[in-house]
């Protein structure tokens, strides 16, 4: 994924965040970012650490909606973060710059960087929106098999291999997927027997060209 700030030089990026007014914030592991802003309409940019965008349903039942990394972004104009069923979890000490997304409206785009910050913002912003498309592919299928297989299918188109690192463990990896943990394990175990793929720790090896 494109870095916010890529090709704009570490003194222009403190010039932009200082004319954004932007806050810094740092949250221990397992805390709550959301309960910790009060502006409504912004944009949060992870300096470091993980954190997990997670909705819970009436019965409690979590979905993983998008786990973010370094320099990653989110905000209510890319997730509706306003609903209160959306919470963003840090899965490990974080920082982040919040800016109010009405500041970079407002930016002077007669300077370089200004017009790199927002090209970049829009790149991201498409390259998250083809993220959710994905997401929603893979929970429209009906079955645990065919979830799987597409999540598979998608991570493997991105890499160009057969070979996929998950990048969640397998209970978040079932959150994600909208199913049941134990039925998950069941599944993945017919799949390993079957021959469509192999599994070792937290890698999947695809042993099949199409399902």
């Amino acid at each position: 994924m494109i870095n916010l700030f890529q090709n704009i030089s570490p003194k222009n990026r403190e010039k932009l965040l200082y004319t954004l007014e932007s806050s810094r914030l740092t949250f221990s592991k397992n805390q709550l970012i959301l309960a910790n802003i009060t502006r409504g309409n912004i944009i949060g940019i992870l300096v470091s650490g993980m954190v997990q965008i997670i909705k819970t349903d009436y019965n409690g039942n979590r979905c993983i909606i998008e786990e973010l990394e370094e320099n990653d972004i989110f905000g209510t104009n890319i997730t509706p973060l306003a609903n209160m069923d959306y919470d963003i979890l840090t899965k490990e000490e974080s920082t982040v710059y919040i800016i109010d997304y009405d500041e970079i409206l407002n930016l002077d785009l007669s300077k370089d960087y200004y017009n790199q910050f927002v090209k970049n913002l829009l790149e991201i912003i498409i390259e998250k929106i083809e993220e959710k498309n994905n997401h929603i592919e893979i929970l429209t299928k009906k079955t645990i098999r065919n979830k799987l297989l597409e999540y598979f299918n998608i991570e493997s188109k991105k890499t160009g291999t057969r070979v996929i690192n998950l990048p969640f463990n397998f209970t978040n990896l079932a959150d994600y997927l909208a199913i049941d943990r134990s039925a998950m394990s069941r599944e993945l175990k017919y799949l390993k027997e079957e021959g469509f793929i192999e599994i070792k720790n937290h890698k999947i090896t695809l042993l099949y060209d199409k399902y």
